[in-house]
């Protein structure tokens, strides 16, 4: 009510945090080209084996879309969480997301859930990606912990220069 426990400021915090329980690896093992060759940016990609989404920065919510959320860090760089791939075109009853534009997250604070089952029901894959979509300076340090993660829990550190 009222947007208590919403935070107005977002906190600065270079750490990138699972969004679900599953298996960090690298974006080029995506087998969508689009991610796999950075076209939308550097990134790194998870196999999801939970259902719950958390916040994969501590940021704003600026973009919102069923299968997609945009955030912006205090730093300016901005990071997209795409869930699924080709999972565009699904039907929003597959993502009940419960953050909307403007909302301030921590990282790792839980932000919806994920019907994968109906996501596989569509032959579509659940491989989910955290893409640096804008360069406000060049990566500067892009730290991961690769292999199992569980979700809501610091998973690397990815910090930008000016």
């Amino acid at each position: 009510m009222f947007g208590l426990g919403k935070r107005k400021v977002i906190k600065v915090d270079n750490g990138l945090y699972a969004p679900f329980d599953g298996e960090v690896f690298e974006i080029e093992k995506v087998s969508d080209p689009i991610f796999s060759q950075k076209v939308l940016g550097d990134g790194i990609a998870i196999q999801p084996v939970s259902s719950e989404v958390f916040a994969p920065v501590s940021g704003k919510v600026t973009v919102l879309q069923a299968h997609a959320i945009g955030f912006v860090r205090a730093d300016g760089l901005e990071v997209l969480l795409h869930l699924g791939i080709d999972t565009v075109d699904l039907s929003e009853d597959a993502f009940h997301l419960t953050v909307k534009v403007g909302d301030v997250l921590e990282g790792g604070q839980k932000c919806g859930e994920v019907d994968w089952a109906k996501v596989s029901k569509a032959q579509l894959e659940q491989t989910s990606m955290i893409i640096f979509t804008n360069r406000v300076g060049k990566l500067e340090r892009f730290e991961v912990d690769y292999g199992p993660s569980l979700a809501g829990n610091a998973i690397g550190e990815v910090s930008v220069s000016r």
